[in-house]
């Protein structure tokens, strides 16, 4: 059985996709057979960040649709054994995303034995969100450390513990992880982000990552290399510590140092 884990944030501009890219390239790099599939239905952004656009035939509409086969659809990793990749279309019809339709590609992906399907959330609350949001074991919220993010990322927690299969079914629910991107230890201190503490104070989840300010994510991601394969990023190294995380090991915090609330500045100055 799969187990479906959805990347997802209240804003965009966040990281999202870089994550989806990073989680699931590290991943099947520690011997899981892994898709990620963009929900993104009309954007397509995923293929750009994993270097794979020009080798897009078929999309995940086309086999929503079910004009040609999932075999035809994927595309497989040069890089990675194990990675494959299900692009967005750029100029179809959100409205081809349905539950049943969806499911049914859930299920297929499940018989050709991937251990792990991430979905590449659209930011808040459209379609492709809700969607894959309801088929979802696991939530990976993806937030960046100032209040709007934030506060988006708490709403987009109701609507997880509120529309998906398992809170509709009384199974247990969906669990939720953050990652806290372009994290920058100098603002923190200088009180023009919130620290860690006061994002956990707020969330209230368990955090399996904190990915500093590095402009070697933009870099990467004009090349169509998932920063999770640069080993001299610290974001890179970063991405990988989460994913051992995520896999239940036991990984310290590297980049940040315990800060002050800037919540605490803020109410109390």
């Amino acid at each position: 059985m799969s187990r479906i884990v959805v990347v997802t944030s209240g804003k965009g501009g966040v990281g999202k996709t870089t994550t989806s890219a990073s989680i699931a390239v590290g991943l099947a790099k520690f011997g899981n057979k892994t898709v990620v599939i963009d929900f993104d239905i009309g954007l397509r952004n995923l293929d750009l960040v994993m270097g794979c656009e020009r080798r897009v035939v078929y999309d995940f509409v086309n086999v929503l649709n079910n004009d040609v086969s999932m075999e035809q659809a994927l595309i497989k990793d040069k890089r990675i054994d194990d990675l494959y990749i299900l692009p967005a279309s750029q100029t179809r019809d959100k409205s081809v995303l349905t539950k049943d339709s969806v499911n049914r590609v859930f299920k297929e992906l499940s018989d050709m034995n991937f251990k792990f399907i991430i979905c590449d959330s659209p930011a808040g609350i459209e379609n492709g969100a809700i969607i894959s949001i309801y088929f979802a074991d696991d939530a990976i919220i993806v937030a960046n450390p100032e209040i709007s993010s934030v506060r988006d990322s708490d709403r987009m927690l109701g609507i997880i513990s509120s529309t998906s299969k398992r809170s509709e079914n009384g199974e247990d629910p969906i669990s939720e992880h953050l990652i806290l991107t372009r994290y920058d230890q100098e603002r923190v201190n200088s009180g023009q982000m919130l620290s860690v503490d006061d994002v956990l104070e707020i969330l209230k989840i368990p955090i399996i990552g904190i990915i500093p300010e590095d402009s070697s994510i933009l870099h990467a991601s004009n090349k169509g290399t998932p920063i999770i394969l640069d080993k001299n990023s610290i974001s890179g190294k970063s991405y990988e510590d989460t994913v051992k995380r995520f896999l239940g090991k036991n990984i310290p915090m590297k980049f940040y140092k315990k800060e002050k609330s800037f919540l605490k500045w803020l109410f109390w100055r």
